[in-house]
């Protein structure tokens, strides 16, 4: 079997209620694993097993029910980036489809005025007379424009629609917008009624109206996607010698080098050569201060250049770039679905043929049995066809997932599926691996202890003026760790430096003898440590400990472990907070790993774990009935990030194709889990939410518009009934829009 993902882009708009008939068309293929259509963002994506079915005979399907499609995560690198850049113009689906509606709207305005003012049945409502010879034919006239030039897109896509067996909302609206004309043609020259014009004529004016607000409310749902597509700038300023070419950064090569001035966008990946900057890189990973780059530093294509000028050298281009993966990764995630995603086009599937049964039922019932006129009946038969549209059920959860999946990218977490977006709302166990994710993952000191009459920051400042000497790493960490101290000093100048291979190393500072290294070094010069629990509590909790020996006694100790990061203890407590049990992952020993817990009040630990090991440990918990999160690196942590019920990928920078995890996380914060499940929640309930509001206006509205209330004297026109439904398509992607207020970066 060769499984292969494609993400192809829709030429024609899909409405959200058919996207469960044709992935039941497509999936009922030989060969397709998996299939899932965004009606928002116009995409489909399909897993099949290449050794079965070619890509091209999943097009041929799709175009036999009637819509066209292109390939967009196998495009050529530059043209992918460039057909991206085309849609942000403006160019997609959505804003052709509100401008068509627009000037639909507009020119059916025109022409139903005089509608109305030539309808019999207004005249009488209002009292006033306006007619002459050959009136109703002028009626009808106009009637067929609106008919059929103002409600074409609705036909058009009806016959797409029954193409593939499917009875969507532009079948329902086609059948209510022609069956009021056809009566109002026979009452015209056939048989005498009153006509059904001036319904006809609000029917469809009301219906472009509320299409042209819903594309207009759903297009500003995706709207956060295009802004992150177009922070690519068009062209790019090469260096060629000691000229500066502008060129269009769909040509720039690796390799090239760039000129990038301040204020500028950074056009493409690259690393510095020259030059020092700040570069605002907050759209692509979420960070609000600008980052200081010089020589040596990676740039993002799309990040924004602060105060210097930057000379960089291309380093990746087209679909390798970080914003290339950000957009292929939100697409995908895009294309993907929910359960509870599912269960609502099921839904939509089946209120279309119920509303299509109900409106039949109407008619016979109010002309068969309670003896109304056929207008009277016509008039709710076609008022059950436009309210029942299931349009907001099947848009529900679709503008949902596109705005979370958008906003998290903005603020620098991609997730791969849907899927994860619901089961991290609900998790009960968070498990961080230790080393590069809790901690920083290099050694920094923790304690300074004074033995002597020396104080903490003179003995640090000593020792460290021993240790600038030494090339070993925890030498290193301690003279990083005198630079940053809160009150930190030049460091005094050691000299007649002699290093001790395996212990430790002598010189002289400010006059005295000083000798720093392990407990080795102190038995050779014939020294014991003093008893003190300071120095056992921290050999029991696994620290490492630097000792300081002058004047023919131990002066001190310096403890030194893999620094707790700040953030992880904001992190924690905002889990916690949530109600989560927090556990760590580690294959130090139970010492290191009981003092980290101690420290972050960890709820599991489980240390001296093998890399091999760590998915186990994902399984016993989940054997405990428990949905359980890991959160690593996505390179040694990968079993257990695939086992999890999510899993985090953490610090992945601009490398973030990682594909063993659900969600990545760009920046090494930890802070970013608790963001990530504070959106998960805030999405599932904006969900919830529009599934309430979209499945109780049917079971409201369907026997409102079917006249049980007509014993109370009211009455839905068809008109009304297209503005309700439009109404109601409009509130979901409207609410769904609020989840943009969500702040996910509250601490």
């Amino acid at each position: 079997m060769r499984e292969e993902t494609i993400t192809l882009a829709l030429k024609e708009y899909m409405p959200p209620e058919c996207t469960c008939a044709i992935e039941d068309k497509v999936r009922g293929s030989e060969g397709v694993v998996a299939v899932s259509v965004n009606p928002v963002d116009d995409v489909v994506q399909v897993t099949y097993d290449g050794e079965k079915i070619e890509l091209s005979q999943i097009k041929e399907i799709l175009e036999r029910c009637g819509y066209h499609c292109e390939g967009e995560m196998d495009m050529p690198s530059h043209a992918h980036m460039e057909h991206e850049q085309e849609k942000a113009e403006g160019h997609d689906h959505h804003a052709m489809m509100e401008q068509d509606f627009r000037r639909r709207f507009w020119v059916v305005l025109a022409l139903s005025v005089p509608v109305l003012l030539l309808s019999p049945t207004i005249q009488n409502w209002f009292g006033f007379t306006l007619t002459f010879p050959g009136a109703r034919y002028v009626l009808f006239a106009l009637a067929t424009v609106i008919t059929f030039y103002g409600a074409w897109p609705f036909y058009n896509n009806a016959r797409k629609a029954l193409r593939t067996g499917v009875l969507d909302m532009n079948v329902l609206v086609s059948l209510a917008v022609s069956a009021g004309y056809l009566f109002s043609v026979g009452a015209t020259f056939i048989f005498t009624a009153v006509d059904f014009y001036w319904e006809v004529a609000t029917l469809v004016l009301v219906l472009l109206l509320g299409h042209w607000l819903e594309m207009r409310a759903v297009r500003g749902t995706a709207g956060a996607l295009r802004e992150l597509v177009k922070l690519i700038p068009p062209t790019a300023n090469k260096l060629v010698g000691d000229q500066v070419e502008e060129v269009p950064t769909a040509q720039v090569e690796v390799g090239d080098l760039l000129l990038v001035r301040p204020g500028e966008k950074v056009p493409i990946d690259g690393e510095v050569v020259e030059g020092q900057s700040g570069v605002n890189e907050a759209m692509i990973t979420g960070e609000s201060k600008p980052v200081p780059k010089g020589p040596g530093d990676s740039v993002i294509g799309g990040s924004l250049n602060g105060e210097g000028a930057l000379r960089v050298r291309v380093t990746r281009t087209g679909e390798e770039t970080a914003l290339a993966q950000i957009v292929s990764l939100v697409k995908e995630a895009q294309a993907s679905k929910p359960p509870v995603q599912r269960l609502a086009d099921r839904a939509a599937h089946w209120l279309t043929i119920i509303a299509v049964i109900v409106a039949a039922g109407t008619l016979l019932f109010w002309l068969l049995i309670a003896d109304q006129t056929t207008v009277f009946a016509l008039t709710l038969a076609v008022t059950v066809l436009v309210i029942a549209c299931p349009h907001a059920l099947g848009l529900a959860i679709p503008v949902v997932t596109t705005i979370s999946t958008t906003l998290g990218a903005r603020n620098g977490m991609l997730i791969r599926n849907a899927e994860a977006t619901e089961t991290a709302r609900r998790l009960d166990v968070v498990v961080f691996d230790k080393t590069g994710t809790l901690t920083r993952g290099e050694f920094g000191v923790t304690d300074v202890i004074t033995l002597a009459d020396w104080d903490e920051d003179t003995l640090l400042r000593r020792v460290a003026a021993v240790e600038v000497n030494s090339e070993h790493v925890i030498a290193q960490s301690i003279v990083r760790s005198a630079a940053q101290a809160e009150h930190a000093k030049p460091l005094p100048q050691a000299t007649d430096f002699r290093a001790i291979p395996g212990k430790g190393a002598q010189a002289s500072v400010e006059g005295v003898e000083l000798a720093v290294g392990n407990r080795a070094l102190m038995a050779d010069l014939g020294l014991s440590l003093p008893d003190s629990p300071r120095l056992a509590e921290l050999q029991q909790q696994g620290k490492t400990v630097v000792y300081a020996a002058a004047e023919g006694r131990v002066v001190g100790a310096i403890a030194l472990a893999d620094l707790i990061r700040e953030e992880s203890r904001e992190a924690l407590t905002g889990l916690k907070g949530m109600g989560l049990q927090v556990a760590m992952l580690t294959g130090d020993s139970q010492a290191v790993a009981d003092w980290v817990a101690g420290e972050l009040d960890l709820d599991i630990v489980f240390a001296e774990v093998q890399p091999e090991q760590k998915a186990d440990k994902i399984k016993g918990l989940q054997a405990q009935g428990k949905v359980v999160a890991m959160v690593g690196d996505g390179i040694n942590d990968a079993p257990a990030l695939v086992r999890a019920d999510v899993g985090i990928a953490i610090g992945a920078g601009t490398d973030v194709a990682i594909e063993s995890a659900d969600v990545v996380l760009v920046k090494n914060d930890p802070r970013d889990v608790v963001g990530l499940i504070r959106l998960s929640r805030a999405t599932m309930t904006k969900m919830r939410q529009n599934l309430v509001w979209a499945t109780a206006y049917n079971v409201v509205a369907i026997p409102a518009a079917a006249g049980v209330l007509q014993p109370w004297g009211i009455i839905l026109r068809p008109e009304w009934g297209a503005l309700i439904m439009s109404a109601s398509t409009i509130i979901v992607a409207f609410n769904a829009l609020l989840l943009r207020r969500v702040d996910l970066r509250r601490r």
